[in-house]
């Protein structure tokens, strides 16, 4: 059997409706992962991760959870926690963004994202978490960012999430890797997907990005594949509070 083979394994992927998640989603099934997918907006049945994960022979399901949303993603961990098939491999993706200037970004945008990208994060892992502790295995992954290392330009709540999310990696490792869960960390690098839209649409933004990047080019969500089955597999069972950079070689520059 392959270091990397998730058989059996029952994986909760969220923000799985499209761009990142759907990929993540998608190679987990392909690994061999029955998928239960969380998105705002995901459709009940007929999505296109639901037709990813079907056509690589796995399960799936649909819940539709507004993160921004405290009790639904405390109802949400309680169902996942609760169920009598466990959940081996939990996928943090969900996360919004928003891009003003500091000095103008307003209190709404930035409540909105730490609760998102953090807080919501935080509140479905320790749900979820505490029963694979209970189990003594468990994968954990959350999606960090490069913005969880540097400052960025215009995204102050986004930046402060990110970094938060590093720390809640290393913290929650540290306490949970005793008891056979692993909690890591992807940090994707600059993808061509709804978030950078934005960044893509920018000419001089998108020329200074593509300059900097060794790899010459923008991500593709499927560069977060591998880590992503890596990071879910036994091959990662030594592994507790990494962050794992996926960014054609941005940091190293």
């Amino acid at each position: 059997m392959s270091i990397f083979d998730l058989t059996g394994k029952l994986a909760v992927v969220t923000g799985a409706r499209r761009g990142i998640g759907r990929a993540m989603a998608r190679a987990l099934a392909q690994a061999g992962a029955d998928v239960i997918g969380v998105s705002a907006n995901l459709e009940e049945s007929g999505s296109q991760v639901e037709k990813d994960v079907v056509a690589a022979g796995r399960s799936f399901e649909a819940i539709r959870t507004d993160f921004a949303d405290p009790a639904a993603v405390r109802a949400l961990g309680e169902n996942l926690a609760g169920r009598e098939r466990r959940v081996d491999i939990l996928i943090n993706n969900a996360g919004t963004i928003r891009r003003t200037p500091a000095a103008q970004h307003s209190d709404a945008d930035w409540e909105l994202v730490l609760q998102v990208d953090l807080t919501a994060q935080f509140a479905l892992t320790r749900a979820v978490g505490a029963a694979m502790v209970e189990r003594g295995h468990g994968k954990v992954v959350f999606t960090a960012s490069l913005l969880s290392y540097q400052g960025g330009i215009t995204v102050p709540g986004y930046t402060a999430a990110k970094h938060g999310i590093a720390g809640l990696t290393k913290a929650l490792a540290n306490e949970w890797a005793p008891h056979g869960v692993n909690v890591n960390a992807i940090a994707p690098g600059y993808i061509a997907t709804d978030n950078t839209q934005a960044l893509q649409d920018d000419p001089s933004r998108s020329k200074a990005i593509l300059e900097r990047i060794p790899a010459g080019r923008w991500g593709r969500a499927d560069d977060l594949a591998g880590a992503t089955v890596f990071l879910a597999s036994p091959a990662a069972d030594y592994i507790h509070g990494t962050i794992l950079p996926v960014d054609g070689g941005w940091l190293g520059r």
